[in-house]
C-alpha cells in the first residue's frame, strides 16, 4: 500500500514476467488482505526483475537493502562451525536450537504459476536426492501429505512437524493450489533434520536439536543442503541471493533461532528494544505472531539479506550471548 504509487502502477501494469505473472499476481495477497505486513508475493524469479519498481521499494524498505546493494556470496560456514560451541552448556536458559533456510528448485516458477503437474515432479525431484543422501545422519523417511494416515499425522503433529495449508495471506497469494498433491514431509531417524516439500517455499530445510549447540546444528544443516544441492539446482540471483517467494525471505534465506528462558530481562519494559538493538526478533514459540508461553521465547537474527549464513548464524549467536550475560546481571 506504501509503495504502490500511481508511478509504480503504470510502470508495472501492462508488464508480464517471463512465464506471464502480471502485477496483480504479485500483490493479490495485500489486496484481499489490507491488514498484511508485507503483502506481495512473487509468482517467479524473474518476477523480482520485472516488477522491480515495486519489488525494489519493498525490500528496501523491509531489509534496508538498496536496490545498488548485492548480496555476498555463499557462506554456510564450512569449516567454521567450531566457533560455535554451545551458548549454554549447563542448561540453564536455551531449550533448543533450530536453524533453517529456504531454496528454490532452478527453472520452476513458485507457487501461483505452477501446475498440478510441476508439484509432482518436483517432488519426485527432491525424494529422489533424499533417498540418496549417503550421511547416515541424514537419513529418513519422506511423509507426502496427500493420502496420509491419520496415526502418521498424530505422529508428525505430536512431533510439532506437520504443516497445515497455508494461511488467508498465503491462500490470497494462491500459494495452496492443488493441495495437498506434491507437499510432504522428510526427516532423518533422529528427528533432528527436516524438509518441508511444497509448503510456502519449494524447500524449506531445518536443523534442530535440543540444547545450545548451535555450531552442532549448523554442522547438519549444511551437510544436508550440500547433499540436496548435488542431485537438485537452486535458483540464485546474483544481487538477492537465493530466491524464495516472499520478498521477507531472500538473501541468506537464513533464520537461525533459539527457544530461550529470560525471566528477569524479558520482565523489562524494553525487553523488545534490548533484542532489536541486538539485531534480533523477538517472536512467542508458536511462531509469527504467537505469545510467549511459560516465559520462553523464540529469538532470532532479524537480518536475512545483505549478510552470508554464516554472518546471520553469527548475528543470532552474538546476540544471545549478550542476551544470556545481561540476563545474569540483573538483579
Amino acid at each position: 500500500k506504501k509503495h504502490l504509487t500511481k508511478d509504480v502502477v503504470d510502470k508495472c501494469k501492462n508488464k508480464k514476467s517471463k512465464l506471464g505473472a502480471t502485477l496483480y499476481d504479485c500483490i493479490s495477497s495485500g489486496v484481499e488482505n489490507l491488514d498484511a505486513g508485507v503483502g506481495v508475493y512473487a509468482p517467479d524469479a524473474d518476477s523480482y526483475r520485472t516488477f522491480a519498481p515495486l519489488f525494489d521499494k519493498i525490500i528496501e524498505d523491509y531489509h534496508g537493502f538498496k536496490p545498488t546493494d548485492k548480496q555476498p556470496a555463499v557462506d554456510l560456514g564450512e569449516g567454521k562451525t567450531k566457533e560455535f560451541p554451545p551458548l549454554d552448556p549447563e542448561g540453564k536458559y536455551i531449550k533448543s536450537t533450530r536453524i533453517r533456510c529456504g531454496r528454490s528448485l532452478k527453472g520452476y516458477p513458485f507457487n501461483p504459476l505452477l501446475k498440478q503437474d510441476d508439484y509432482l515432479a518436483m517432488e519426485g525431484k527432491v525424494r529422489d536426492a533424499f533417498t540418496g543422501f549417503t550421511d547416515k545422519e541424514l537419513k529418513g523417511t519422506y511423509y507426502p501429505l496427500d493420502g496420509m494416515t491419520k496415526d502418521t499425522q498424530k505422529k508428525l503433529i505430536a512431533d510439532h512437524f506437520l504443516f497445515k495449508e497455508g494461511d488467508r495471506h498465503l491462500q490470497a497469494a494462491n500459494a495452496c493450489n492443488f493441495w495437498p498433491k506434491g507437499r510432504g514431509i522428510f526427516h532423518n531417524n533422529d528427528k533432528t533434520f527436516l524438509i518441508w516439500v511444497n509448503e510456502e517455499d519449494h524447500m524449506r530445510i531445518i536443523s534442530m536439536q535440543e540444547g545450545s549447540d548451535v555450531g552442532a546444528v549448523l554442522d547438519r544443516l549444511i551437510r544436508g543442503v550440500k547433499g540436496i544441492e548435488n542431485r537438485v539446482p537452486f535458483s540464485r540471483d546474483e544481487r538477492l541471493g537465493w530466491l524464495t517467494f516472499c520478498p521477507t525471505n531472500l538473501g541468506s534465506t537464513v533464520r537461525a533461532s533459539v527457544h530461550i528462558k529470560l525471566p528477569k530481562l524479558s520482565a523489562r519494559k524494553d525487553f523488545k528494544s534490548i533484542c532489536e538493538k541486538l539485531h534480533l526478533q523477538v517472536r512467542g514459540i508458536h511462531g509469527e505472531h504467537s505469545e510467549s508461553e511459560g516465559g520462553v521465547y523464540d529469538i532470532s537474527n532479524t537480518a536475512r539479506l545483505g549478510l552470508s549464513e554464516y554472518q546471520a548464524v553469527k548475528q543470532m549467536y552474538d546476540g544471545v550471548k549478550k542476551l544470556i550475560e545481561l540476563e545474569k546481571e540483573e538483579k
